[in-house]
């Protein structure tokens, strides 16, 4: 042990001194727990000040996490108390007591909430598989777009976005659906790093076809409006509803939605779409985000006597109180636009008031979009139940486990909380709706992503509202034949929902 604890210090000796470690560069360090060491360890003799300060320094020059540095702290710690004098072992005891204990305490919370955040991402990344209906579903294979990496338009990891596409034919040959991938979002480092080893950061992990159900089948028995248009699924690899524009050298990730989205919409114009005469813009969940944020550029792109629309389908995320009080999602979103960068692209009507943040809540945003736009919506929206009202941070207890897995389980008190969230979706479309060329189809369901899945979007028993299922509302409100502003009863006067039920 004697001779192991003397390499470490020939070895952290030499980097030290070769390091030149002083306190410009170590206020440099963006950590709470470096910064206070620092500070304390100036108090000290200059053998505890190098323990205390080596680890901060190596730290920086590695990227290595806070945890980082208590493993080093440790070791030197242990080192310290073994063949140091008296006076300094005292005061290392104090540094333990005050500053390392308490911070080892903060990180382990931390990680937690990070730990549920990745989590709950990972409930909308859920594939929520072929429906019944449709056994055997056209598989369309995906295209990399090869312009893209000379624009710094990559995923999460450096590698090429992409999209699937199936062409039209006959009378839609000339008609364009791109519908944009949703899966959740990335609000720090920690999961951004987890993010780009997925589908959803690389597409190097995405599946090399996928089936076009719903909005993007082909056939016009499950279709009835597009199914022969141009239909084309942008894949998300991004982690900001294709927004972000800023990377992180030292965790060498690429937060670059905006240019994904403006370098796929430029490839698909050169590939046809740009002589198109009717085009819909959709997306799904944090897709369906990005369908509200992104719904007048792309409008922008396209001739005055082009027919442009947008649909949001689950999307309409609500800056919603949880059940403890507190704002996860607020704190989540929040997390998001800071470290992509995605403030710089959000629109300006809104950020010319409100912080960027608040901006990326839809509500704050769709009373300004100019471009007529639907909004597809469950009520109870099972995504937001299971991370916005009541996630695991918010329920520690878990007096809510049973009611966010299956709705039949929630008691008399709790679906009163979730007809006062139903309450608030609706105040915040009100304005909204007010507009003659927007639609809607907020139906009273425990449900995500309704257009996507067969079973939902057009069959014998799909959901309906006022004996109209949801394909046939959204082409109605699309080519004008009716307008299209219909809200269910509360639950659970709906029978025709298809409620998720999570094991």
């Amino acid at each position: 042990m004697y001779v192991c604890i003397n390499c470490f210090h020939l070895v952290f000796s030499y980097f030290f001194k070769k390091s030149n470690i002083s306190k410009s560069n170590l206020t440099t360090i963006n950590d709470p727990f470096s910064l206070f060491i620092y500070y304390y360890s100036s108090k000290l003799s200059s053998t505890l000040r190098f323990h205390l300060a080596f680890p901060v320094h190596l730290g920086k020059h590695l990227q290595v996490s806070s945890f980082g540095f208590l493993f080093f702290f440790l070791l030197l710690s242990f080192s310290l108390f073994t063949f140091g004098k008296q006076k300094e072992k005292a005061k290392m005891k104090l540094l333990w007591v005050w500053v390392v204990l308490p911070f080892a305490f903060a990180q382990l919370v931390t990680a937690f909430f990070d730990f549920n955040e990745t989590e709950l991402s990972l409930i909308e990344s859920l594939e929520y598989g072929v429906s019944k209906i449709n056994y055997n579903p056209l598989m369309v294979g995906l295209t990399l777009i090869h312009t893209a990496g000379a624009k710094g338009a990559v995923c999460l990891d450096g590698t090429l976005p992409g999209y699937h596409w199936h062409r039209g034919y006959g009378s839609g040959a000339n008609s364009w659906l791109v519908q944009l991938e949703g899966g959740g979002w990335c609000n720090n480092i920690r999961t951004c790093v987890y993010r780009k080893k997925t589908r959803r950061g690389s597409s190097t992990y995405m599946e090399k076809q996928i089936p076009f159900t719903g909005i993007l089948s082909e056939k016009a028995e499950e279709n009835p409006d597009f199914f022969n248009w141009n239909r084309v699924k942008l894949r998300y690899c991004d982690g900001a509803s294709f927004t972000g524009d800023s990377e992180n050298k030292g965790a060498q990730l690429q937060f670059r939605g905006q240019r994904i989205w403006l370098a796929a919409m430029e490839d698909l114009m050169s590939k046809g779409m740009r002589y198109a005469n009717q085009a819909l813009l959709s997306g799904c969940s944090a897709g369906g985000l990005a369908a509200i944020l992104h719904c007048d550029e792309f409008r922008g792109l396209f001739p005055r006597t082009t027919r442009v629309k947008c649909l949001s389908d689950a999307g309409l995320f609500l800056d919603a109180v949880d059940v403890s009080g507190g704002h996860t999602i607020r704190s989540l979103y929040s997390g998001v636009v800071g470290l992509q960068g995605v403030q710089h692209n959000l629109p300006r009507i809104c950020t010319n008031h409100l912080d960027p943040t608040s901006c990326f809540f839809p509500q704050n945003v769709i009373n300004h979009i100019r471009t007529p736009l639907f909004i597809l919506n469950a009520a109870y929206d099972s995504w937001q139940i299971q991370s916005s009202i009541a996630p695991p941070s918010a329920d520690p207890h878990g007096y809510w486990h049973d009611c966010r897995l299956n709705h039949a389980k929630c008691s008399a008190s709790q679906l009163r909380y979730l007809q006062g969230f139903r309450t608030q979706m609706l105040n915040a479309i009100k304005g909204f709706s007010m507009s003659r060329e927007n639609g809607l189809f907020i139906n009273s369901c425990f449900a995500h992503c309704q257009s996507e899945r067969q079973d939902t979007w057009f069959a014998d028993n799909s959901p309906e509202i006022r004996n109209k299922p949801i394909a046939i509302a959204v082409g109605d409100w699309y080519f004008d034949r009716t307008a299209v502003k219909v809200v269910d009863c509360p639950y659970p006067c709906d029978k025709t929902c298809h409620n998720l039920v999570f094991r």
